[in-house]
């Protein structure tokens, strides 16, 4: 396993690291890793660079939404949530669309786990930017939203209230009431409803990185007026 432990700490990290012990990837050769981690396509669906599943497949990775709920134990309420996957090649389009029905000034959210130090991901907030200039800096660094395994948004208007969230899997999520234009965009784009579906993140997975991602982040932010450190 020595080769492995490298890999991972150089290059991708464990999303469950509590079962380590039973890992799929626990017993592969060199060879047999770089062929699973080069496997781009599961059928009509193709993953971005950001994840990878198990090795047994635990879950296929497929596209299509479900309906969910959000439970907020604090304030003992529930928010309908919509979990989405897309394929690669019109992922990103996706997420942009679905900002549409958030309004023309938004609170964004950057989320970022590349400090290895700090278990999860840390939270970088910004208030009040115009839509058309967020869509315009989120165009700059598509590449960096869509491969990092280590980047995540969340885009939300407080006044509706209702957020968009593209994470670190690549998963599109939608919080708020009244989310049927948002279905709408997903049907619109051919991805249908399944209340049916596993995603990537419900089985073992690893993630992607590099320090190219790190710095590119690090720009993303500075564009978008977030002056936190994160470490």
């Amino acid at each position: 396993m020595g080769f492995l432990k490298k890999f991972f700490r150089n290059v991708l990290h464990e999303e469950a690291a509590s079962h380590a012990a039973t890992s799929s990837f626990d017993r592969l050769s060199p060879e047999d890793l770089e062929a699973h981690l080069g496997v781009v396509r599961y059928g009509d669906f193709e993953l971005t660079g950001a994840v990878r599943p198990s090795y047994d497949l635990q879950v296929v990775p497929c596209q299509g939404y479900r309906h969910d709920v959000y439970r907020d134990e604090e304030n003992r309420s529930s928010v309908p949530v919509l979990m989405g996957a897309a394929s690669k090649e019109h992922l990103f389009e996706v997420f942009m669309e679905l900002l549409d029905p958030l309004g023309g000034e938004v609170d964004v959210v950057l989320e970022t786990s590349h400090n290895r130090d700090v278990r999860g991901h840390v939270d970088l907030y910004r208030e009040h930017i115009d839509m058309p200039v967020l869509k315009s800096t989120l165009y700059d660094f598509e590449d960096l939203l869509v491969n990092d395994g280590c980047t995540g948004i969340a885009v939300l208007n407080p006044g509706i209230p209702q957020e968009v969230q593209f994470d670190e899997h690549k998963l599109l999520i939608v919080y708020g009431n009244n989310l049927e234009e948002y279905e709408a965009i997903f049907g619109d784009r051919g991805i249908g409803c399944d209340d049916q579906m596993r995603f990537i993140t419900e089985a073992e997975h690893v993630h992607s990185s590099s320090e190219h991602y790190r710095h590119a982040f690090d720009q993303l932010k500075t564009r978008l007026g977030i002056d936190s450190n994160y470490g």
